[in-house]
């Protein structure tokens, strides 16, 4: 393998650098809450990370009545909005996005977040001097966990799949990056517990972007390609 190519790390976005797992399970659960079809918190949050196409499958079932779905969609997204201006990193973030990019490695955040609210997303991380890349839905055919975000994100940076290592906080990260062959950091702070992400796939985990700086020079992160 040619050891001038380019090495990089692809990072989700939300749930994994930005605070807002949490936010999309609320507004998720008022949306369905106005439209009759309740479903449990804790069910939600365990969905957060598949697009909203997958998501309404997991939650109401495949062979649903869909006539609904883009009320729901709208509802959650107006929901959503309320909290953009409140949205915060999670511990160290950015630090983590610079000390990445000081070692050398291309920094890309690998997200399927509609573009309105990226716009949101890296305002809070305010860390756009070291990033290279930035995807958006409108990038990816399907969601996860198809890895077509990952393969946009890796087509629009200049990198190979061999050559990156993928940080994400859900087991639909995992699954995507898995697909590629790429190995995935698993980070707890979405929610998802430890033992769930390692029995994905993940082949490291941290409890938050702050716990991965503190370790980044023995981590896969900067042993990519």
């Amino acid at each position: 393998m040619p050891t001038d190519k380019p090495t990089g790390v692809l990072f989700d976005v939300d749930g994994t650098l930005v605070d807002t797992t949490y936010l999309h399970t609320v507004s998720w659960w008022e949306a369905l809450r106005q439209t009759d079809r309740p479903v449990p918190m804790a069910t939600i949050h365990r969905a957060i990370g598949m697009g909203s196409d997958k998501l309404l499958d997991h939650l109401l079932g495949p062979e649903r009545d869909r006539s609904a779905d883009q009320k729901l969609r709208a509802a959650h997204d107006t929901l959503f909005a309320e909290y953009w201006e409140r949205l915060v990193p999670l511990p160290r973030a950015a630090d983590l996005l610079r000390a990445c990019a000081e070692r050398g490695l291309r920094v890309v955040l690998a997200t399927s977040a509609a573009e309105h609210e990226v716009v949101a997303l890296r305002r809070a991380l305010a860390a756009d001097d070291v990033i290279h890349t930035i995807t958006s839905s409108a990038d990816a055919r399907e969601s996860k966990p198809a890895p077509d975000i990952l393969v946009a994100a890796l087509e629009q940076s200049g990198l190979a799949a061999e050559r990156v290592v993928f940080v994400g906080d859900s087991v639909w990260d995992v699954a995507a990056a898995g697909e590629l062959d790429i190995p995935c950091v698993g980070l707890t702070c979405g929610g998802t517990g430890r033992g769930e992400l390692a029995g994905a796939g993940a082949v490291a985990v941290y409890e938050d972007p702050a716990a991965l700086l503190a370790a980044l020079d023995d981590s896969p992160v900067t042993r990519a390609g």
